[in-house]
C-alpha cells in the first residue's frame, strides 16, 4: 500500500493531465467529424464518435494497468515482445484482408486492429534495452548494425504489408540513435539523400513549358552532382583544412563545368550534365589518389560520399517507378508540382486546404464546419482530422492545439533528461521520435507541404489501434519515471 502510495506521488500528472486533454480534443473533433443532425446522439456506438468512447475507455484502463507494473518488467520482457511482434507481423501479412491495398489490419468483428501501431512499441523497447547496456557503443560498426537492424527489420515487414506510411515512422529513430553517440555524419547523407531524391524526381527531363525557358537535359542529376561537389569542397575545408587539395579540387570542377558549357552552347550533341558527370568522376578519382598518397582516410571518406551522390541520383528514379506504388507515386507528383489532379489523388489534400482557410482567424464554430459536414473531406476524421480543428476554430484555435501538442513534447523531453536509468532515458527519446514524427508528418500531409502517407495524429485521430499505441508508449514511459528515484537510490 505505501509503495503504490509514493508511485502516485511520483506520477507525472502534467503529462497525465495533457493526455487526457488531447484525447478529449480527439474525440471532440471526431464527434464533430461525424455528426449528423438528424441523429445526434453521443452514445451511438455505430458511428464513429461511439466506437471512440469505447477505445477512449479501454485506453485509461490499459493506462492504470501499465502504471500498476513493476518498472523492470518492461525492460525484461523487451526482446520477447519485440520477436513476438516481429512474428504478428509476418502472420498479418497473410491474415489480413485487403483494406484499400493494405494487408495490415487484423478483423476481429466490429474492431479492428493494426499490428504495425504496437510494433512501434516493442521496437522502442528493444532498441532502449540493447542500446542501454554498459558494453554498447555506437561508434562500433558492429552496434551500429545491429541497432539498425532492430529498426528496419519491422520497417521491412510492414512495408511488405503495403503499409509504407507506417513503416516510415521506424526511421524517426534514427534520431535517438544520433543523440545516444551514432555519427551526425549519418544524418546529414539521411538529409542528402532525401534532397537528392526529390531533385532528380523534380527537374529531370523537366518540360521547357513549366519554367518557361530552355532547361537542360536531365537538371535534376546536374543539380546533385553540383551539391555533392560544393559539399565535398566544404567538408575539404572543415575536415582537412588543405589549401592545395582544395585549389586543385575547385580548379578541376570549374574548368570541367566551364568548358561543358560552352560546348553545349555550341555543339547541340553535346549535353550540359555529360560534363556534370564528368566533373564528379574526376572529383572521386582525384581525391582517392590524393588520400592514398597523404595517407590520410578523410579524402577517402569525402570521396565515398560523391559516389553516394552518384549512386543515390542514379536509383532515385528506379526505387520511384519499381518499388513506389502508383498511388504513391502520383502523390509525390502532386507535391512536387509535377502532376495536378484536383478531382483524384490530390482531391484530399486540395478539400483539406480548403476546410483550413475556410476556418478563418476564429473559426466557424463548433459543429459549424461546412466542409466538415457536407463531407467535402474524405478521412476527416482520421489522417486529415486537423482540418476539422481548423475548420471550426480558426487560426486561434489551431494554434491554440499546436502550442498544448508542443507542451507535451517539451514534456517529454523534460522527463527524458531527469531519466537516472539508460534504459528510460532512451526510452523517454524514442517515444518522443515517434510523436514528432506523427505530429509533423500529419500537418504536413493536412497542409499539403508532404505527400499523403496515411498516418494518425496521435490521441486525435479516431481508431483503436492508435489510441491503444499510444497510450502503451506513454503511460509505461510514465511508469518509468515514477521509478527514477528508485533507481537512484539503488546506486
Amino acid at each position: 500500500m505505501r509503495r503504490n502510495e509514493n508511485i502516485l506521488k511520483m506520477l507525472d500528472w502534467w503529462t497525465i493531465g495533457l493526455y487526457l486533454v488531447l484525447i478529449f480534443i480527439g474525440w471532440c473533433t471526431i464527434y464533430a467529424a461525424c455528426y449528423d443532425y438528424d441523429n445526434a446522439e453521443i452514445f451511438n456506438f455505430s458511428a464513429n464518435h461511439g466506437k471512440q468512447i469505447i477505445w477512449i475507455s479501454t485506453a485509461l484502463i490499459l493506462g492504470a494497468i501499465i502504471l500498476t507494473i513493476d518498472s523492470k518488467f518492461y525492460s525484461n520482457i523487451a526482446y520477447l515482445f519485440y520477436v513476438l511482434m516481429i512474428i504478428l507481423l509476418i502472420a498479418t501479412i497473410f491474415l489480413a484482408t485487403d483494406t484499400k491495398g493494405s494487408h495490415s489490419w487484423l478483423n476481429f468483428g466490429a474492431f479492428k486492429i493494426q499490428p504495425a501501431e504496437f510494433a512501434k512499441y516493442a521496437t522502442c523497447l528493444c532498441l532502449s534495452a540493447f542500446l542501454s547496456k554498459s558494453q554498447i557503443d555506437l561508434r562500433r560498426n558492429k552496434d551500429l548494425m545491429l541497432a539498425m537492424g532492430i529498426i528496419l527489420l519491422p520497417a521491412l515487414i510492414i512495408i511488405a504489408q503495403s503499409e509504407t506510411g507506417s513503416a516510415l515512422v521506424f526511421f524517426s529513430f534514427f534520431i535517438l540513435l544520433f543523440r545516444e553517440g551514432m555519427n551526425g555524419m549519418i544524418l546529414i547523407l539521411g538529409v542528402f539523400a532525401i534532397v537528392f531524391f526529390i531533385l532528380v524526381l523534380r527537374y529531370n527531363n523537366l518540360p521547357d513549358a513549366v519554367v518557361g525557358v530552355d532547361v537542360p537535359e536531365l537538371l535534376g542529376f546536374i543539380l546533385v552532382f553540383a551539391i555533392a561537389v560544393i559539399t565535398a569542397l566544404i567538408f575539404l575545408r572543415i575536415y582537412t583544412k588543405d589549401k592545395t587539395c582544395m585549389l586543385t579540387f575547385l580548379g578541376i570542377n570549374i574548368g570541367i563545368y566551364a568548358v561543358g558549357i560552352i560546348l553545349a552552347n555550341f555543339i547541340p550533341a553535346v549535353k550540359t550534365w555529360y560534363f556534370a558527370a564528368l566533373s564528379i568522376g574526376v572529383s572521386i578519382i582525384f581525391l582517392f589518389i590524393w588520400g592514398m598518397v597523404m595517407h590520410r582516410q578523410t579524402y577517402l571518406l569525402i570521396s565515398a560520399f560523391l559516389m553516394f551522390s552518384i549512386a543515390l541520383s542514379g536509383s532515385a528514379d528506379y526505387a520511384f517507378n519499381k518499388i513506389l506504388a502508383p498511388h504513391q507515386q502520383i502523390r509525390i507528383k502532386i507535391v512536387l508540382g509535377l502532376e495536378d489532379d484536383p478531382q483524384g489523388a490530390g482531391y484530399n489534400v486540395r478539400q483539406s486546404q480548403i476546410a483550413i482557410g475556410s476556418g478563418g482567424l476564429t473559426g466557424k464554430g463548433y459543429l459549424n464546419g461546412t466542409q466538415t459536414k457536407l463531407n467535402y473531406v474524405p478521412e476527416q476524421d482520421t489522417d486529415f482530422i486537423f482540418c476539422t480543428i481548423a475548420e471550426e476554430w480558426g487560426f486561434i484555435g489551431s494554434t491554440l492545439f499546436i502550442i498544448i501538442y508542443a507542451t507535451l513534447m517539451l514534456r517529454l523531453i523534460f522527463l527524458a533528461e531527469r531519466q537516472r536509468s539508460a534504459f528510460s532515458r532512451i526510452y523517454g527519446y524514442g517515444i518522443l521520435c515517434i510523436f514528432l514524427f506523427h505530429f509533423f508528418i500529419n500537418l504536413g500531409m493536412v497542409t499539403g507541404i508532404t505527400p499523403v502517407i496515411g498516418i494518425p495524429l496521435p490521441l486525435i485521430s479516431y481508431g483503436g489501434s492508435s489510441l491503444w499505441g499510444f497510450t502503451l508508449l506513454l503511460f509505461t514511459f510514465i511508469r518509468l519515471d515514477a521509478n527514477r528515484m528508485e533507481v537512484l537510490q539503488a546506486r
